[in-house]
């Protein structure tokens, strides 16, 4: 397969998300059956290496030399996880993305509408708001402001 065709099926996949959601489950398919293949390399490595010894060794020392190595292969295992659980992430993030494009022209015209209904209501005349005295009011101890020095027999809070 030539590089132009990859781009070209590789373009196809992007644009369409169920063929993005499949391409991406049979990578993370092919991810996990290499990341078995490397939980039985990494046991089988690890009991080899701890059985070297070596004339003169202390018990621990083939464990010591054996540590770089089973920690190197602990972190590939560990990316390894960290990416088919990527690949999972990036196929909802992608659905999502689509389904928030298909439903975006519906969001703006309900939007739209409501901006029009909004500015119809401020078209309307406002309606006059009586401005009337209570009648027998005057005497009301809430009555306008006062400040702490002029409380009389009040008491302050």
């Amino acid at each position: 397969m030539t590089n132009e065709a990859r781009n070209s099926a590789m373009r196809g996949i992007a644009q369409d998300p169920d063929a993005f959601a499949a391409y991406l489950a049979d990578l993370q398919r092919w991810l996990l059956t290499i990341g078995k293949d490397l939980e039985t390399l990494q046991h089988e490595t690890r009991v080899d290496l701890r059985s070297k010894h070596v004339q003169g060794d202390r018990w621990y020392h083939a464990r010591l030399r054996a540590v770089p190595v089973e920690r190197t292969l602990k972190d590939v295992l560990a990316h390894l996880e960290g990416l088919t659980a990527g690949l999972e992430k990036a196929t909802f993030k992608r659905r999502a993305h689509h389904e928030e494009v298909n439903s975006l022209p519906g969001k703006r015209k309900e939007k739209a509408l409501a901006k029009a209904k909004k500015k119809n209501r401020q078209a309307l005349p406002p309606t006059p708001e009586s401005t009337k005295v209570v009648p027998g009011a005057p005497d009301s101890v809430y009555g306008g402001p006062t400040s702490i020095y002029d409380l009389g027999d009040r008491r302050s809070a």
